[in-house]
């Protein structure tokens, strides 16, 4: 085992990195510890552990892993997910001269924070497509239970194989849909017939790994944007056809109708280059009623 300490340049609200965590149930959170623990294949399959050991002022934390020949690997990975390779301050400041002012002053310090993997955030994604919150979160843990693997008490994601040899029949027992099933499937086989390589993903633009993603069945636009969000991290991304995205900026305006799609594309002139950041805020709005 071994640990090491690393400091981050606040503000930082890792309270409410884990809020938000422990609302899919696969995630191992301790909100009273401060503490999530996250699955990582490197040598081995392993836990890492990430603690809370400062302050939203002057954060820190203390990361612990398994093996101490993927350290390195799993340090730049834990700030990769974490956005800890840069300060959320000019982030603020971009945001204190827009209309979303007021948003970003309340949740200040609240970081985009990335699912675990690509390959983890495209299975979700389509598993969470049309379905309620609560629902989409019991399926995909139905899912991952059934067929993943749990190690040190953390769960991976069934392997692209493992996926791609399932059938429609054992997923409609879980209460998939038969075109969800077949969607989810089909990315297995893709990834693991080399069709389709998530890992080339960092190195290509927004643009590049939505036309890519798009092609597959089951995937479209706001499917890619979630991916591009939440298993690359990309800042300027706004899903425009999201029902939670249109509710938050009915709420912000006070509207008593959803806005129009030109309504937000004026809007979102003045976020750019953050707009994934406008999007993780105004969700939050929704989700703490603030």
């Amino acid at each position: 085992m071994w640990q090491e300490r690393i400091e981050v340049e606040g503000p930082y609200a890792f309270d409410r990195v884990l809020q938000r965590m422990s609302i899919d149930p696969l995630n191992e959170v301790d909100q009273k510890n401060q503490l999530v623990k996250l699955p990582f294949k490197g040598t081995v399959k392993q836990a890492i552990t990430i603690k809370a050991a400062g302050t939203t002022a002057h954060p820190a934390f203390e990361v612990t892993g398994k093996v101490e020949k993927d350290k390195k690997k799993i340090i730049s990975y834990v700030k990769e997910i974490f956005h800890w390779n840069s300060t959320l301050s000019h982030i603020d400041l971009h945001f204190s001269k827009t209309n979303l002012q007021s948003l970003f002053q309340e949740h200040q310090g609240t970081p985009l924070v990335r699912e675990p993997s690509v390959y983890s955030c495209l299975l979700k994604s389509i598993i969470h497509q049309q379905l309620n919150m609560a629902f989409a979160g019991t399926l995909t843990h139905r899912f991952v239970t059934t067929y993943g693997e749990q190690v040190d008490g953390v769960w991976f994601y069934p392997e692209p194989q493992v996926v791609a040899n399932l059938t429609v029949t054992e997923l409609r027992e879980l209460q998939f849909s038969q075109r969800k099933a077949e969607y989810i499937i089909g990315v297995g086989e893709k990834i693991s017939n080399g069709e389709l390589d998530l890992a080339s993903f960092p190195s290509k633009s927004d643009e590049e790994i939505s036309k890519e993603l798009t092609q597959l069945r089951g995937v479209g636009p706001w499917t890619a944007q979630s991916v591009l969000l939440f298993g690359l991290g990309r800042m300027d991304v706004f899903p425009f056809a999201d029902i939670g995205i249109q509710n938050a900026l009915k709420k912000q305006y006070n509207m008593d109708r959803k806005p129009t799609t030109e309504e937000m594309v004026e809007w979102t002139k003045a976020w750019q280059p953050y707009l994934s950041y406008a999007s993780l805020y105004l969700w939050r709005s929704i989700e703490t009623g603030k």
